[in-house]
């Protein structure tokens, strides 16, 4: 018998009472902040309609070691924070004397799927606040929640140091790239310099396209199915959906054009649907190879534009933008070593290391033993 079952067998030999999420915590919903008012500078970070902190503001509204769940945007999701923070008002937060938040944390991200279910599918996804009161939840006594809070912050501890020394070999490599990168593709400005490199406008060498609305005849798919077989892209490199039909034939450059990540550039195969946030570039000359025009657009500065203090990026602005055009022979030469160095870097963000997916395994194993608990009658 070990410690946990000593434990239920002393404290709650009858099993352990359910009760509606309501019932043992105050769930409180955040309350909203002006964008303008967010600043790098400030102390406490703000949470809206994401995992991910929409910014920092000088004040807080929820004390250090919360939990939390996004209820529009990322809707469903579970957080938890270390430090003071400021829930905003997408945002609902938990208080409660009878369970600890680090409790609260696991059991609910146990549960992540049935959150998510239960979303509203709208323009804006969102949960109400009457299923998450309605939740049932275990009440164990507080010694028994603290000890499986202690076994299941060990795995947790554990995977988070794992990944920490993932993220400072993927920064190191991600830097050694971007150094050859930027030296393969420094050339002399027009009018100095030994190099055959011609400098033309985008818009002279490029079709500079704007993502659309969904495809009407396609039934978004989250995988590759059947007639449903043409990726869908909105504003970064993830699969949004997919189609049975394209708009994009060839190859070619994307740029997120909208949000926090306007200027981040991809290189996306051919056949594929922009929807949205999105601008592709597509060469209309065949001395421009697209993967080149990929490097050499991603060490470019492209100009945001503030749209109610939204970043977003203007296809004429990228209509304008000067490309150094060397030899294509060139080209191919600076795309095969490029292509080395990105290897290097994809292959160790996208393939997790086996260490930390055993790790996170046996949290999960642990996490769902724990967790469940003989129903008081």
């Amino acid at each position: 018998m070990n410690r946990i079952e000593r434990m239920l067998q002393e404290l709650c030999p009858e099993g352990v009472e359910y009760k509606k999420l309501g019932e043992v915590c105050a769930i409180n919903r955040g309350i909203r902040v002006v964008r303008s008012q967010l600043t790098q500078e400030s102390k406490y970070p703000v949470y809206q309609n994401s995992l991910i902190p929409l910014g920092n503001y000088d004040y807080f509204n929820c004390e250090a070691n919360t939990t939390f769940i996004i209820a529009a945007g990322a809707a469903g999701k579970i957080g938890f924070c270390k430090s003071p923070f400021w829930a905003a008002d997408d945002c609902f937060y938990f208080k409660s004397q009878k369970l600890e938040q680090r409790y609260i944390y696991h059991e609910l991200l146990s549960n992540q799927d049935y959150f998510i279910q239960k979303v509203r599918k709208a323009s804006v996804p969102r949960i109400s606040r009457s299923i998450i009161e309605k939740f049932e939840i275990p009440v164990p006594p507080l010694p028994i929640q603290e000890e499986i809070v202690r076994i299941l912050d060990h795995f947790t501890e554990l995977t988070a140091e794992l990944q920490a020394e993932l993220q400072a070999e993927l920064q190191a490599r991600q830097e050694q790239y971007e150094y050859y990168r930027n030296e393969l593709l420094t050339f002399t400005k027009i009018g100095g310099g030994t190099q055959s490199v011609t400098w033309m406008k985008m818009s002279e060498i490029c079709s500079v396209y704007t993502g659309g609305e969904m495809p009407k005849s396609s039934i978004v798919s989250d995988v590759k199915t059947g007639l449903y077989k043409y990726p869908i892209y909105a504003n970064g490199k993830d699969v949004y959906g997919y189609s049975d039909s394209y708009r994009i034939k060839d190859d070619a450059v994307c740029i997120s054009s909208i949000g926090a990540n306007a200027g981040t550039v991809f290189f996306k195969k051919g056949c594929f649907t922009p929807i949205i946030r999105l601008k592709v570039i597509v060469p209309i000359t065949n001395m421009v190879n697209t993967k080149y025009l990929y490097y050499a657009v991603s060490t470019l500065r492209i100009k945001t534009k503030g749209n109610g203090g939204i970043p977003n990026i203007n296809a004429n602005d990228i209509k304008k933008l000067l490309v150094p055009i060397p030899s294509f022979s060139e080209q191919q030469r600076i795309v095969s070593i490029l292509d080395k160095f990105e290897t290097l870097v994809n292959d160790l963000s996208q393939g997790l290391p086996a260490e930390i997916a055993a790790v996170q395994e046996q949290y999960e194993y642990y996490r769902n033993k724990l967790l469940t608990f003989k129903r008081i009658a």
